[in-house]
């Protein structure tokens, strides 16, 4: 059933410092126009270990914070299996005071199993640790004093304080997109986002078993988002755009064909056209990440392509 409210955009911080410096007063001056702008949110994603230069994202967030006042801050995809629970927990609820509530926390489980090595982490049962750690944030974000016995942690009259703005814990939307993870999505969180490295194809069919999956489990879709990050290029030279994005993708992704697979590139009215359809599949948020160029696809973003999609309404 589609949903009344109008389609939510947010855009990607830049994030990534491929051939270029950490220029702070650019961050700076995006993160404004981002908000005078009208974008709903901005996010960021995850790379804690590569070769490739990225910001961690509590920290990035929390400089966001300070430089901003309404946008919604998202991490799209931490992966949380990767931290202890109770740290975990108490950085993102200093982030949720600092913002004054205005944090989306973006859980994923990741795939690379080298980090979990270099973490000094176990192998085996990953979904069971992920699951559980799920458990004891919730835990000590709503309770007074949480008991839980894991099989990897345990509580015994654990307190920490003091509790997140948002009650009973900031909104946890997950990435996922094989059949189990998105059950646990449904089952465990408040929104999905389909991956920016997933084609318009598979968040079509990943947005129908969602909602298939809220539908079997009773669940109130007005209490569940579902989204999508879109890497895009607005260009009138699409093969100039296609060439960019390859390039890009090469480097931070290590496949350029990932990018002719999965991205949305061309003028204005074709990247409008992929977006609707995108919207059209049950996309009621966007996530918008320009792969470079970043300020000014976010000017093209709000004055050629949000107007006229602000107004539309998810299937």
């Amino acid at each position: 059933m589609a949903k009344a409210a109008p389609v939510r955009f947010g855009v990607a911080v830049p994030q990534d410092f491929i051939n270029r410096p950490l220029d702070l007063p650019y961050l700076h001056a995006y993160l404004a126009r981002a908000e005078d702008l009208g974008y709903e949110s901005v996010w960021v994603q995850e790379q804690i270990v590569g070769t490739v230069p990225v910001l961690e994202p509590v920290t990035l967030l929390t400089y966001a914070a300070a430089l901003t006042r309404r946008l919604r801050l998202g991490t799209s995809v931490m992966i949380s299996v990767l931290r202890h629970p109770l740290q975990l927990a108490k950085s993102l609820t200093s982030l949720d005071l600092l913002s004054q509530g205005r944090l989306t926390v973006g859980l994923g489980i990741g795939n690379q199993r080298r980090e979990d090595a270099a973490f000094g982490l176990p192998l085996e049962r990953r979904v069971r640790r992920f699951v559980e750690g799920i458990g004891v944030m919730k835990a000590v974000w709503s309770q007074p004093t949480a008991n839980l016995a894991g099989e990897f942690w345990t509580l015994e009259g654990i307190s920490q304080e003091p509790k997140p703005v948002q009650k009973p814990h900031p909104p946890l939307w997950f990435g996922a997109r094989a059949p189990a993870a998105l059950r646990r999505a449904v089952r465990l969180g408040d929104g999905w986002m389909g991956t920016g490295s997933s084609s318009t194809a598979d968040f079509k069919a990943q947005a129908q078993t969602i909602r298939e999956l809220l539908d079997e489990g009773k669940r109130d879709p007005a209490t569940f988002t579902i989204s999508k990050r879109v890497y895009i290029s607005v260009d009138q030279d699409k093969s100039r755009a296609e060439e960019r994005l390859r390039a890009w993708f090469g480097v931070r992704y290590g496949s350029a064909d990932m990018a002719s697979r999965v991205a949305v590139w061309g003028n204005v009215n074709e990247c409008m056209d992929q977006l609707a359809a995108i919207i059209s599949y049950g996309a009621e948020h966007l996530l918008l990440n320009a792969a470079f160029d970043e300020m000014e696809q976010l000017e093209l973003f709000a004055q050629e392509i949000v107007p006229h999609l602000v107004g539309a309404v998810s299937a």
